[in-house]
């Protein structure tokens, strides 16, 4: 029998302060309907029911006990502090990763988590600070999505000229180690998007090291459709989804 899951994608806009409106994406299968609508019903209360998307599904999972209860006190109004995130919660096993704005907001959103469950459950704690170097990574490449060919990991020349203008922002980083993170959309299947991803965030890498961003400055990973932005049910979700991010190392 399966375990309890819950993953749900936390203000996906790269600055969430200037969207206040970017979707709560809420993926996983809980053990029965009153499970499920708990959770959504939390969420909407934090987020605003407009921003939740429910991807949910039912099936037969072994729930700890009072897991819905537990996971509730999780999703608290200090979520919210966190922009590109995630939370996932995998039977007992409980991770949440973003960026926040000081060292006091990740200190306090794990305070919160460590008060919130008991002894049988884990935490990891993957939030990051955001710095000054990624707001100007954020800025230029302002929600744009750098393209490549259907199905390829061959950049477009509309991709290409987004790279020429994120190379410049880069080269003025000097030594600062950022990561590429290749994303697609959940059309086909997970084990072929993952590593296009992974070979799509690798030419980016190479691009960028053709205008003199040295290779080992540039750390890559492919994530495929497991962090969602947007709703896959459609195009402009989909598109959406299909995006190359930049992240600050610290």
């Amino acid at each position: 029998m399966n375990r309890l899951l819950l993953i749900a994608a936390l203000c996906a806009a790269s600055n969430a302060a200037a969207d206040p409106g970017a979707p709560v994406i809420v993926t996983g299968t809980v053990a029965d309907e009153a499970s499920k609508a708990g959770l959504l019903g939390r969420l909407r209360e934090v987020y605003g029911s407009a921003r939740v998307i429910d991807q949910l599904s039912v099936g037969a999972v072994a729930a700890p006990a009072n897991w819905d209860a537990y996971v509730q006190k999780l999703l608290g109004p200090n979520l919210k502090l966190i922009s590109g995130g995630q939370l996932k919660v995998d039977g007992n096993a409980v991770s949440v990763r973003g960026d926040v704005g000081s060292e006091a907001q990740r200190q306090q959103i794990a305070g919160e988590f460590a008060a919130s469950l008991n002894p049988t459950y884990t935490v990891n704690n993957a939030l990051r600070v955001t710095v000054s170097e990624q707001k100007a990574l954020d800025d230029t490449l302002a929600n744009r999505i750098i393209e490549f060919e259907s199905g390829k990991a061959t950049l477009t020349d509309s991709g290409k000229l987004i790279l020429d203008q994120m190379s410049v922002v880069l080269l003025r980083l000097k030594d600062k180690k950022v990561e590429v993170i290749g994303h697609t959309d959940n059309a086909g299947s997970r084990a072929s998007n993952l590593p296009l991803s992974q070979s799509r965030a690798e030419a980016v890498r190479t691009y960028l090291g053709s205008k003199g961003i040295r290779p080992e400055l540039v750390a890559v990973s492919g994530e495929g459709p497991d962090r969602p932005v947007a709703d896959n049910r459609t195009p402009e979700g989909r598109a959406r989804n299909r995006r190359i991010e930049f992240k600050v190392l610290q």
